[in-house]
């Protein structure tokens, strides 16, 4: 079958990886790709939200399956644009529906369809800027720290967490007052919940559903989770919190219910859910403190940089279990997990996530580039260099997350310690990366 991945960073990488094992994979495209992604397929110089240009190449290429690595493109109604073409419906699209996207598409949205389907969230409100008034009021019953959304896209970084009550009046009047621009003409005021956060990840075909390794990714730029949030500097794979029971709690409770709900809403659902959870200290009724899993958000595709360490675990032919999401077949295919941890540790450019300067060259061992056997390099932030081609392999940074080091390890410790000494090999100007990835579990 021939493939085209949409994406260029790091989750394309780690994505384009595991389809190129697949035996049921002929040729696969990757738009636009990176440095990296040349290595296990085509790039092709296609923007990933340019539909015209995709149905162009996708038609003169006879490409049999289109799979959506980045939220923009689903936001924005890919799957609805292929469903509604003659000359391309009968092209499976793994990502879901425009209506589906809204999970992540809007954060008000994905809050009213937890509470019309009973799934544990955070108590909350939205206000738009006609309403700062309300807003400011509905702060004060709430305990601090205080929880700021936008209710739209803002490539991970539309969520505020305040100290103080008169902090989170102040950004709330900034983010109204276009702050994160449309995405945040509406914000989405949440209880702020307690606890230690993971990512589960499920492949559904919009009646059945396979649940993947689960992970826990680090956010913040400083070590001991400190500073600005970030789209994520490293992750880990299996949580240990993320027991046989707990998981029993989120599918039963969480997962079941999600995939219900859409379907009984009328919505065409065929590709991942991402379940951004915490295990969150409530107090039940008779006063006794409990740990629960709840829901802080949904995305509509493959967390980054929790792929990276997720397509390591997955032993399954990622292909097959596609072929079934795309033919209503899901329940029919298998899906086995590698025992082993794996973890990521993400190296990025100096002065990230604010400005920083791209185009430094990356000096990569040889084992790096060919990547080791228990370690491997998925590029995110990466070229290469002008003048050079993927056979010379001159890379050159082009972006704030350059490149994610993913290691196999028997634990979690020894995963960690390969990713390390092979992040310390890695070269190029004013390269950051946090050491502390892990050490929280």
């Amino acid at each position: 079958m021939k493939i085209l991945l949409l994406g260029s960073g790091g989750r394309e990488h780690a994505l384009a990886w595991k389809i190129s094992q697949s035996a049921k994979c002929e040729k696969l495209y990757i738009a636009p790709g990176n440095a990296g992604t040349a290595g296990v397929g085509e790039n092709v110089p296609v923007k990933a939200d340019d539909f015209e240009a995709i149905k162009i190449f996708v038609l003169r290429n006879r490409i049999q399956m289109v799979v959506v690595g980045p939220e923009d493109p689903l936001v924005k109604g890919i799957y609805d644009f292929f469903r509604n073409d003659p000359e391309l419906r009968e092209i499976s699209v793994i990502g879901p529906s425009k209506a589906g996207a809204m999970l992540e598409g809007s954060k008000d949205f994905a809050k009213g369809f937890m509470q019309r389907h009973g799934i544990p969230t955070a108590r909350y409100q939205t206000f738009d800027g006609e309403h700062l008034a309300e807003g400011l009021t509905f702060l004060k019953t709430l305990e601090p720290p205080y929880v700021l959304k936008a209710d739209g896209l803002c490539a991970g970084k539309g969520v505020l967490i305040l100290p103080t009550l008169e902090e989170a009046k102040e950004e709330l009047e900034k983010m109204l007052g276009g702050m994160f621009g449309s995405a945040s003409s509406r914000v989405v005021i949440e209880e702020f919940l307690s606890g230690i956060e993971c990512s589960v990840f499920v492949l559904t075909d919009g009646k059945d559903y396979k649940i993947l390794p689960e992970a826990k990714d680090y956010k913040r730029i400083g070590e001991g989770d400190t500073g600005l949030n970030t789209g994520g500097m490293g992750s880990v794979s299996p949580v240990p919190f993320a027991t046989k029971e707990w998981m029993k709690k989120v599918e039963d409770r969480i997962i079941r219910p999600t995939v219900e709900g859409l379907k009984a809403e009328g919505i065409d659902y065929k590709g991942f859910i991402f379940f951004g959870l915490i295990n969150a200290k409530r107090t039940t009724d008779d006063g006794q403190c409990t740990m629960e899993p709840m829901v802080i958000e949904y995305n509509v595709r493959m967390g980054d940089p929790e792929t990276e360490t997720v397509m390591l675990r997955l032993k399954s032919d990622l292909v097959d279990l596609f072929e079934g999401v795309a033919t209503g077949t899901l329940a029919q295919r298998n899906i086995e997990f590698d025992d082993r941890s794996a973890v990521c540790v993400m190296l990025v450019s100096g002065g990230y996530p604010g400005s920083y300067q791209k185009g430094y060259p990356i000096s990569l061992p040889q084992s790096s580039i060919q990547g080791g056997r228990d370690t491997l390099f998925f590029h995110a932030g990466t070229a290469f260099a002008l003048g050079t081609s993927s056979r010379e392999r001159q890379f050159v940074t082009n972006g704030g997350r350059v490149i994610a080091v993913s290691s196999y390890g028997a634990d979690k410790a020894e995963a960690l310690q390969k990713s390390f000494t092979e992040a310390q090999k890695i070269q190029f100007q004013d390269k950051y990366f946090r050491r502390d990835i892990g050490a929280d579990l």
